[in-house]
């Protein structure tokens, strides 16, 4: 089920928090239930996903060590398992809110399509990886009533794009002359290719997000010019993945570099203290 993948699904408070509701109790309990629900739902997903990739897992340094590949999970119990997170998350979402139920079938959907075929369609695979984070944030806005703006969807594009490139070049690293029989995607990707992909995910997220803290909207809205100063936190957090990326070797799993990495993980708390001081 991936626990500590769970992390990804917090984009879904981020309508919550940019829509001043953060302490709205009726809210906060709603995004809340919504939260476990996307966490279900993605679990199905991680288990269907290494069931579809059981052979080639095999043959990864890390992923052969994971429950299914090491044949200690039975594959008749791994859909079994699949099939009842995604049917319980998707009666749960439908329970919630219609909107919400909607929004989460089509993530199903997607990434069921993703470990079927789409992941193995070179950028494609990448941008459908970006979108499910997308929808996180729709589902987060239609739990919290409210409508996403404009500067969330584009700062939640880019810097998923930059996340996913970032998995993709740590890949290819880690496999090495092996990667096209682990993922058939990683024959058309280089690491030429994938640090310029990168480079343009890094300028266009933080460009994104300096221009949303001095936009015209975001003043109104919020009363307020100082949300400029979150900008080094966001720079630096970027600089320091990028780091961490070419330096240690890592970024195959954004989820345990946040978790790990104790300058990555203040900076993220430093961000989101300022973020709530200056909004609230």
């Amino acid at each position: 089920m991936r626990p500590n993948q769970w992390l990804k699904n917090v984009f879904i408070f981020a309508g919550l928090i940019f829509s001043r509701n953060l302490f709205d109790v009726h809210l906060l309990t709603k995004v809340i239930a919504g939260f476990i629900l996307f966490c279900l739902g993605a679990s199905s997903i991680y288990i269907f996903n290494d069931i579809k990739d059981i052979k080639k897992d095999k043959e990864h340094p890390e992923k052969c060590n994971r429950p299914i590949s090491m044949g200690l999970l039975p594959l008749k119990k791994a859909y079994a398992a699949s099939a009842v997170l995604a049917i319980t998350a998707l009666t749960g979402s439908f329970l919630v809110d219609l909107s919400f139920f909607i929004i989460l079938s089509t993530y199903i959907v997607m990434n069921t399509a993703y470990s079927i075929k789409i992941k193995h369609v070179v950028i494609l695979d990448v941008m459908c990886i970006a979108f499910g984070f997308v929808l996180r944030v729709f589902a987060g806005t239609v739990l919290a009533g409210v409508s996403p703006s404009d500067w969330l969807i584009l700062c939640t594009i880019c810097i998923s794009l930059f996340l996913g490139f970032s998995k993709r070049r740590q890949e290819l690293i880690l496999i090495g002359s092996n990667s096209q029989n682990h993922r058939n995607v990683l024959a058309d990707y280089s690491l030429t290719f994938l640090d310029q992909m990168i480079s343009i995910a890094t300028a266009c997220t933080v460009m994104s997000y300096a221009l949303y803290t001095i936009s015209n909207d975001t003043i109104d809205r919020f009363g307020t010019r100082n949300l400029v100063f979150t900008i080094p936190f966001v720079i630096y957090g970027i600089y320091r993945y990028m780091y961490l990326i070419h330096q240690k070797q890592m970024g195959g799993n954004p989820s345990n570099i946040v978790l790990t990495d104790f300058p990555l993980l203040l900076n993220g708390l430093l961000w989101f203290a300022a973020l709530i001081f200056i909004i609230y």
